[in-house]
């Protein structure tokens, strides 16, 4: 209760310092906010005219800024009018065009033009129709942007598909996904969710491809954004429309691996708008083939561990969320959201074990469940100077997460026993910010923020009830300055600052407390050469702390023979980052590169450690700072067109993976990794569309050993039905192969495991998705939580692919 006061308390006193707060300069015109309707009639039947197309026009230069077409009612409504004079024109083929003149002010910016009677004519006018299409891939100054909406193959399916097409990701078989060999953070429209937090993989899966309008690949974010991941950050963009009315979508899945439904619905009226969402997943339980060797050397002996048997996991979960938008007026706005999820994995399995030549059976059980709730509170402040803009924020999350296992042993000769265990682990979070962004000109902007972190993790990890209580706060400020050093050259130069104060105390150990301060600069250059191509040469420091999933002392002993356990001492990664990029467009084909350098110390990676316990040889599994890594790459995507409905797309990257430890002599030498993708889309006529891909991963190196390469295809064929409102398609992963064979080996100077796992991959699912009304998706400045080091989950853990 004291952090809520103290959240609340410090989000009003940064209200009233920034409400005193101003800079100066001359007033231009406010921002977009308000709206023109109006009705569209025929002179003399008095009739509506429905699709007349109505244009809106700025009377100082002439210039159409904004237009849209009525509806069987004859009605009209231009969203996002700035206060202006302006010229309303009303054309239809086989009518007179008809002009007149409207005006809105900041004081009222809504305005209803009445009804304008259009009279019909002789005249045979010939109609002209102008279609904008949007590039499928964009380079920017501070980031690379897919176009998902541009990608009429996308639909029917989830964000998974969808960012298995976007250039430099790469996407394991359960949807985890990596950029340049490392992990990175995952934010929706710029915030962060508990749903991402607890598991990326199922968190793609609920959100429908068609509600996605683009993917933000920031692989050299500036020092705006919270110092986290050295892989960069990716931020899905919903999409946003301004429909009055109520509109929503459906988009349901079914197949023979899993099963997925999503309901949206949106209104709006004035300036309120509501938004609600609903998601539900169930993959169906099927057997993973599970072999485990285990050989470790003690005293001088050799003794051998032999697993036989499989695991048969399921997944279920739900999420939703709802959300309210409010325009006080052209400058205020305030916007809270609610989003809340739970999903569990998990079930039985069974192994026969060899143990020094003596036969057992282990019999198990096995569940995980993730239950969250983020709560956000936006404010935002505009003012008469374009691009100027206020926003405070804050956010309460709280998340439960649980992990319960249950092992029974049978042997001949000796008793049955069983091993029981289980964790519960709730993570507080209270977060308070505020941005600033103020144009100099129109090519020189400043941003500067403030924000606070406050999180405590407390985890009940053993049947003597100790417990992990740890507590993190994190303050920052940051200052980013975009200005135009030639005509063609835009740089974006920026610093943070962020402080680290951790308190914590973990079961016997002893309490433990860590401060750092940590300077964060960034730095992006872009130069446009001649025609569509540009150059662009970036560096960053970036930070990766580690979060509860790696420092959880909480052992798991689902599998006795390999129990897995967190460290609560492990200290940050830290990285430098320098790339240089270079993107062309050539008669619609589209090439981008980039190499890279990249430099990590204290790289936390999971090692396995041969205890033994109770006379039992064990293979521990826990994380570590293995050392410092020195990783080069680089990246090539294209895009080709060889006819107007067919595109063919490619994707190759290569990095190198180096570990080293003069003071644990860790030197793993130089190995290189590599990621592929290949995609051919045809659109066909009469709203039918095909595609097919495939995707290679190269072996993953840690500094103890590596895991198998691993490949996955797929097919689709979609049908727009219902007048477009509707889709329905066919999927189809992996056909001629049903399980993907994964083998991992990891050594130690005295022992050895070998995983050997089967996951049931092939899949055949049906898709149906339908939108009614317009759809509508708010998307604010808020909080942005990015700065923790996220486990791969998504079904991995305990032996099988969901």
């Amino acid at each position: 209760m004291r952090r809520i006061i103290l959240l609340f308390v410090g989000l009003g006193m940064m209200l009233n310092a920034n409400a005193q707060f101003s800079l100066g300069g001359a007033p231009q015109k406010p921002k977009v906010t308000g709206r023109i309707t109006a009705v569209i009639l025929d002179s003399l039947t008095k009739k509506p005219i429905d699709y007349a197309s109505v244009s809106l026009i700025k009377a100082a230069d002439n210039k159409s800024i904004n237009g849209g077409v009525t509806d069987e009612k004859g009605k009209v409504v231009l969203q996002n009018i700035a206060p202006d004079q302006y010229k309303l024109s009303v054309g239809f083929m086989g009518y007179k065009t008809k002009s007149i003149s409207v005006k809105t002010t900041p004081e009222k910016p809504d305005l209803n033009a009445g009804t304008i009677y259009v009279s019909p004519t002789e005249s045979n006018l010939k109609e002209v129709s102008i279609v904008g299409e949007k590039a499928l891939i964009e380079n920017k100054v501070d980031k690379l942007v897919y176009n998902a909406e541009a990608d009429i193959t996308n639909a029917g399916g989830d964000a998974t598909d969808v960012m298995r097409k976007v250039p430099m990701l790469s996407v394991d078989i359960n949807g985890n996904v990596q950029l340049r060999g490392s992990s990175v953070r995952v934010l929706i429209n710029g915030k962060p969710s508990g749903t991402m937090a607890n598991s990326v993989a199922d968190a793609l899966k609920m959100i429908p491809a068609e509600q996605i309008k683009s993917v933000e690949v920031i692989t050299s974010p500036s020092a705006k954004y919270d110092a986290e991941g050295s892989g960069g950050i990716i931020n899905i963009i919903t999409k946003k429309k301004t429909a009055e009315g109520v509109s929503g979508s459906l988009n349901t899945s079914a197949g023979t691996r899993s099963n997925n439904g999503a309901f949206n619905l949106n209104a709006k009226t004035g300036r309120l708008s509501l938004t609600g969402n609903l998601g539900v997943n169930h993959a169906y339980p099927q057997n993973s083939k599970v072999v485990v060797f285990n050989s470790s050397v003690v005293d001088g002996v050799t003794n051998t561990v032999s697993q036989n048997g499989f695991s048969k996991w399921s997944r279920v979960g739900y999420n939703g969320s709802g959300g309210m938008d409010y325009d006080f007026n052209s400058y205020h706005n305030i916007s809270s959201t609610v989003k809340f999820n739970r999903f569990s994995n998990g079930g039985p399995g069974s192994s026969d074990i060899l143990t020094n030549n003596v036969f057992s059976q282990n019999i198990r059980d096995m569940d995980m469940g993730f239950n969250n709730m983020d709560w956000n509170v936006d404010y935002r402040k505009t003012s008469k100077k374009e691009g100027e803009e206020l926003s405070v924020s804050a956010q309460l999350s709280r998340g439960r997460n649980t992990s319960d296992f249950t092992n029974r042993f049978v042997s001949e000769g000796v008793p049955d026993f069983t091993l029981i265990g289980g964790n519960t682990g709730k993570n507080n979070e209270y977060t308070v910010q505020t941005d600033y962004t103020y144009p100099f000109s129109k090519t020189t902007t400043l941003e500067t923020g403030l924000k606070g972190i406050f999180r405590n993790i407390i985890s009940d990890y053993d049947q003597n009830a100790q417990d992990f209580d740890y507590d993190q706060n994190v303050g920052s400020a940051y200052g980013v300055l975009g200005f135009k050093l030639t005509k063609k050259i835009t740089a974006k130069a920026g610093l943070r600052a962020e402080y680290t104060k951790i308190d914590g105390l973990a079961g016997n150990i002893l309490p433990f407390k860590n401060d750092y301060f940590n300077l964060f600069p960034s730095l992006v250059l872009s130069q446009t050469l001649k025609g569509m191509t540009t150059v662009k040469v970036s560096y960053n420091r970036r930070i990766q702390r580690p979060s509860l999933f790696y420092l959880n002392p909480f052992r798991n002993e689902s599998d006795i023979y390999n129990p897995m356990q967190g460290n609560p001492e492990l200290s940050p990664e830290l990285s430098d980052n320098i790339e240089l990029g270079y993107s062309t467009f050539i008669k619609g084909s589209v090439i981008n590169a980039s190499v890279f350098y990249r430099n990590t110390k204290n790289v936390i990676e999971s090692f396995i450690r041969p205890i033994v316990e109770d006379g039992v040889n064990k293979n521990l599994t826990s994380y570590t700072n293995v050392g410092t890594s020195q990783s080069y790459g680089f990246n090539v995507f294209g895009s080709y067109n060889p006819k107007p409905k067919w595109t063919l797309m490619a994707n190759f990257g290569m990095n190198t993976y180096d570990v080293s430890n003069a003071n644990n002599n860790i030197n793993t030498g130089t190995f290189v990794n590599y990621t592929a993708f290949a995609r051919s889309a045809y659109a066909l006529s009469g709203g039918w569309s095909t595609e097919l891909w495939g995707v290679v991963n190269s072996p993953r190196r840690t500094f103890q050993g590596k895991t198998d390469a691993m490949y996955f295809y797929g097919g689709a064929v979609k049908k727009e039905i219902l007048n477009k409102k509707a889709t329905i398609g066919l999927n189809v992963l992996n056909p001629f192969s049903r399980d993907l064979n994964i083998k991992t080996v990891n050594n130690t100077a005295t022992s050895s495991q070998n995983t050997d796992i089967h996951y049931p991959l092939r899949s055949f699912g049906l898709n149906f998705s339908y939108n009614f009304g317009k759809l509508k998706f708010t998307q604010k400045k808020s909080i942005k939580n990015d700065d923790l080091k996220k486990e791969e989950q998504g079904g991995m853990g305990g032996g099988g692919v969901q």
